[in-house]
């Protein structure tokens, strides 16, 4: 049938007309996005880089999940997803004991999906580790660093299997001032760099550096030759102003390191941590698929990916059609599932509920509600039929079955529908919907 008009052609025409007058190009894309036109205007938001980089670290990050056991084969399936969806950088899990020819394996799937994206391993606490990585053909490593003095010895493992065994972990070889502590890193980054490799420092708990004790560490690490100094925030304690802050101030104390952040999500803040980091002059998020981390988690390469680019413009390389479907992976590798509206690659991240006036929008813009176009990011429009719902929406749905009706039996149908949901207290099916149209009367 014929649904009856409710919006003439000349009136659906000035609707589109005035939004037309109400978008600017870049913050509205047609078939991708419509954004406010004030996150384009430096005078609102001030100025951010032409592109970021976004360096992945699901790989490492889900192994602290609990209950989190994957196979070798459904790690290289994600890892092979991952590069190619434009990632341009990926740390892999840690050395955690595998033969170098695990580790080669690892960067040769990397290279061989995309020769130009970079691989970091993490967590290198020696020069046999440095070596293994080198060995195994890595671009760069990570050096981490804890950010207390004598207090990061409750983070050091050996501490730990020392005094189970009943030795005593109280000496030269276990760093307990801050100057030890930074001794030990500038060894070992002075080293990777001696055997060629990228240094990135994760600079830790962040949320607790003072101004003296970070303009000494980012002097000290800067000095032994860190390519990049990361700014970590594994309890998610950084507010975006905060961490825009510190990249201010690590860049003052060292202009030619690159600064990057791995803020966590405790607040929902970190999309925005990543924002305003980058437009104090961060070059380099570091993230995860679907936020997979401890805790709280990362920030989620999708949304974070899809900030930058639709509201300021900001270039990722991400292949963001890809996104949905990199999200599916994630979850089968983990079992860990999104939120049905998680952001971009949620299952009804597109789902505005049932109602005339919502459904029937996109018949004169399909970016009205939904700001970003789903298939953007590899998503779907969901269109439900709830207690809400009117006849265009159920004439809609009757047609998309192949359901051929009149208009007095939509109305026939919506009645008994609603009744139904009221009786049942749940939604109908599209399916059921069909079958009653089919009813005999």
């Amino acid at each position: 049938m014929d649904k009856p008009l409710v919006f003439t052609p000349d009136e659906i025409a000035r609707f589109r007309a005035e939004l037309a007058a109400r978008r600017s190009p870049g913050a509205y894309e047609p078939g991708r996005w419509s954004v406010s036109p004030l996150n384009r205007r430096t005078d609102v938001v001030g100025s951010l880089p032409t592109s970021v980089r976004l360096r992945d670290a699901t790989l490492r990050s889900v192994e602290t999940l609990p209950g989190v056991v994957a196979s070798t084969a459904a790690k290289e399936e994600f890892l092979r997803r991952l590069v190619g969806a434009g990632v341009p950088e990926v740390v892999t899990a840690g050395l955690g004991g595998r033969h170098v020819t695990a580790l080669r394996s690892e960067v040769e799937l990397v290279k061989g999906t995309n020769p130009d994206c970079r691989v970091v391993c993490p967590l290198m606490r020696s020069p046999d580790d440095i070596d293994r990585a080198a060995a195994a053909g890595y671009d760069a490593v990570q050096v981490w660093v804890q950010g207390f003095g004598e207090t990061s010895v409750i983070y050091q493992a050996p501490v730990y299997a020392q005094a189970w065994r009943g030795e005593e972990w109280r000496t030269e070889a276990t760093p307990r001032e801050r100057a030890a502590v930074l001794s030990r890193a500038a060894r070992l980054v002075s080293y990777a760099r001696e055997r060629g490799l990228d240094v990135v420092v994760p600079l830790l708990m962040v949320s607790y550096a003072t101004e003296e004790s970070h303009e000494e560490t980012v002097t000290v690490l800067a000095a032994a030759g860190a390519t990049e100094l990361t700014l970590f925030d594994g309890p998610g304690a950084m507010s975006p102003e905060a961490y825009g802050h510190l990249v201010r101030r690590t860049r003052a104390a060292a202009p030619e390191v690159e600064v990057g952040l791995h803020p966590h999500n405790t607040f929902g803040l970190a999309v925005g941590c990543a924002v305003a980091a980058v437009r104090a002059g961060a070059t380099a998020v570091e993230l995860s698929v679907n936020g997979y981390c401890g805790g709280p988690g990362n920030a989620d390469l999708a949304a974070t990916a899809l900030a930058f680019e639709a509201l300021y413009g900001v270039r990722t390389g991400i292949k963001t059609a890809r996104l949905t479907e990199l999200a599916r992976t994630a979850e089968a590798l983990t079992g860990y599932h999104l939120a049905w509206n998680h952001p971009a690659t949620g299952t009804h991240a597109f789902c505005w509920g049932g109602m005339d006036l919502i459904t029937q929008e996109t018949e004169v813009d399909p970016l009205l509600h939904n700001c970003l176009e789903p298939t953007l990011v590899g998503n779907e429009r969901t269109v439900p039929f709830t207690p809400d719902s009117g006849p265009y929406t159920l004439a809609d749905k009757l047609a998309e079955a192949g359901a051929r009706v009149t208009r007095a039996q939509v109305d026939e149908v919506l009645f008994r529908a609603r009744e139904l949901m009221a009786e049942e207290g749940r939604l109908l099916t599209d399916e059921e919907l069909v079958a009653l149209a089919r009813e005999p009367r």
